[in-house]
């Protein structure tokens, strides 16, 4: 599903206009990153948690000279699913 048909479908759920849905999407996403920026994280409590985690420094291969280089320490945004989105993938059914 691509950012127009989540849109789309948001709308039908909610009944509230595409345009509507599009502007609250983006600004959640904005809120969301500028969240991770500042180093925080986003916990939404029955879907998962956006975060920020650091890869640390490590060396790797040019794969088309097979030289060894050096890959520098970064920041990279994380994901983690929360039990009712896991429970719901997995096909169980709420007690």
């Amino acid at each position: 599903m691509n950012k127009a048909e989540l849109v789309e479908q948001i709308a039908k759920e909610t009944g509230a206009s595409k345009a509507k849905v599009e502007l609250g999407l983006k600004a959640a996403i904005a809120v969301i990153t500028k969240e991770l920026k500042k180093k925080g994280s986003v916990q939404l409590i029955g879907f998962g948690t956006f975060a920020v985690k650091e890869r640390a420094a490590r060396k790797g291969l040019n794969p088309a000279t097979g030289e060894k280089i050096r890959i520098p320490k970064k920041k990279v945004p994380v994901f983690k699913a929360g039990a009712a989105l896991k429970d719901a993938v997995a096909g169980k059914k709420k007690k």
